[in-house]
């Protein structure tokens, strides 16, 4: 008998070649309705390195379990387009609503098993579904079962949305980057319902991986509030961009709705020119003070939820430690932090040869100088010699990148690693939607 797969707990299952070679991650399995049978699976979608999603033909899989897949070794890097008529089940079937063809009331799908045949072809075998709660109290779900495809049939009412919280539990352990690129490759209505559905400050961090038209096509429909809560989670930098994108009147309402501190931060961001290091920074650095011990430093920049590049160096100053500071004294490089005692006080090792940039500092200049110095971040002054913020290399690479390089599609084929060996051969024609690669 052939093993039943779930295809929730495929989601960012390795991709192998004949070799061992990892190929890529499954990121979704398409399938195709039939008339009497079950939706046949027609093929996989697959992240290969580079970001890239490409379609793998069912005919190219040798083998499926939940913890691996081995291909045959041919890959086609054209990037994933839908097909009217395919379906992808992790970003469209799971969460739709269906009713019991016998009468006995609806449920929501969860999951999906698919099976192989003894000819060799792979379909929808099982419904994993949730029926509504009963009763008055206010714990627990409703019952699950397991149903056949024939046993039920789809219900979803006309400009009902449909459930994504199925997906976003897929996706849940998909890095920010990731999960905006996984959305970016849904349609359009199905990228919004998600999004609708995310909290709000995962919501925040897939915002701040995405082009600017995204960004703004996803707040539209929010209400004011929620577009408040979103954009008071987002790095200020971030949330100042987004803002600068919106008509004066939406934007200033938003501000107003914003927590005060959060509002003043990107208010301050946007009375900058966006090609300046007052237009780049983000005004959340790492601050201390002089007396702070490296034991300090070293565990302010332990924190999970800084960015790597913030957590490179903290800033140096007099009092107030929020920016704009006292006067700016110097920064400390973690690395440095790493050759001494806990003891020594961070005033002590400041890096002489830093020096900062002005807010009007040009973004090539700031470039020429993290280029010239190998930094990967540089502190921003104002007239005052105040900290007013400080300029990553990461905010400098998304102002000198074209604005749309994150939904760009290079014509060159990536290699995936395997392509060194000769055990896989990389094929760069038109995808096959229904079992050619």
């Amino acid at each position: 008998m052939s093993t039943r797969i779930f295809v929730a707990r495929l989601a960012g299952t390795s991709v192998f070649d004949p070799v061992g070679d990892r190929v890529g991650k499954v990121r979704d399995v398409l399938v195709v309705y039939r008339k009497d049978d079950p939706p046949s699976v027609v093929g996989l979608i697959v992240e290969i390195p580079g970001k890239r999603r490409v379609f793998l033909s069912i005919g190219r899989v040798t083998s499926i379990s939940t913890g691996q897949i081995i291909t045959n070794g041919l890959i086609n890097v054209r990037r994933f387009e839908q097909r009217g008529g395919e379906v992808r089940v992790i970003a469209e079937l799971l969460g739709r609503k269906v009713v019991f063809t016998d009468g006995t009331g609806e449920a929501t799908i969860e999951d999906v098993a698919i099976q192989e045949s003894p000819t060799g072809e792979w379909a929808v075998s099982q419904l994993f579904v949730r029926r509504p709660k009963s009763g008055a109290s206010p714990f627990g779900k409703g019952q699950t079962t397991f149903v056949a495809w024939n046993e039920v049939r789809e219900k979803q009412a006309r400009g009902e949305a449909q459930s994504a919280e199925q997906l976003i539990a897929a996706y849940s352990e998909l890095k920010p980057a990731d999960l905006a690129n996984t959305l970016l490759d849904l349609p359009q209505q199905r990228m919004l319902e998600v999004a609708e559905e995310l909290p709000d400050d995962r919501l925040a961090d897939v915002l701040e991986e995405m082009p600017e038209s995204e960004q703004v096509q996803i707040l539209a429909q929010l209400d004011d509030d929620r577009a408040a809560d979103v954009l008071d989670q987002m790095q200020p930098d971030d949330a100042a961009d987004l803002i600068a994108q919106l008509s004066d009147e939406r934007g200033e309402h938003l501000l107003e709705l914003m927590e005060p501190e959060e509002a003043d931060d990107v208010r301050m961001l946007l009375s900058y020119a966006p090609d300046t290091a007052g237009g780049l920074m983000t005004t959340e650095p790492i601050i201390v003070s002089a007396d702070a011990t490296v034991a300090e430093g070293l565990a302010l920049i332990r924190r999970h939820e800084l960015a790597p590049a913030l957590g490179a160096a903290v800033c140096v100053t007099l009092p107030p430690y929020e920016a704009p500071t006292g006067r700016f004294l110097g920064v400390v490089h973690f690395q440095r932090m790493l050759r001494y005692p806990p003891h020594v006080r961070l005033g002590t090792l400041l890096d002489p040869s830093l020096e900062p940039v002005t807010a009007d500092t040009s973004a090539a200049e700031v470039s020429r100088i993290l280029a010239s110095y190998n930094l990967v971040s540089v502190p921003v002054v104002d007239e005052k010699h105040r900290l007013v913020g400080v300029v990553t290399i990461d905010d400098v690479l998304d102002y000198l990148l074209p604005a749309d390089w994150r939904s760009q599609d290079e014509d060159e084929p990536v290699k995936a690693p395997s392509d060194q060996t000769g055990s896989i051969r990389i094929v760069n024609g038109r995808r096959g939607g229904s079992g050619t690669s």
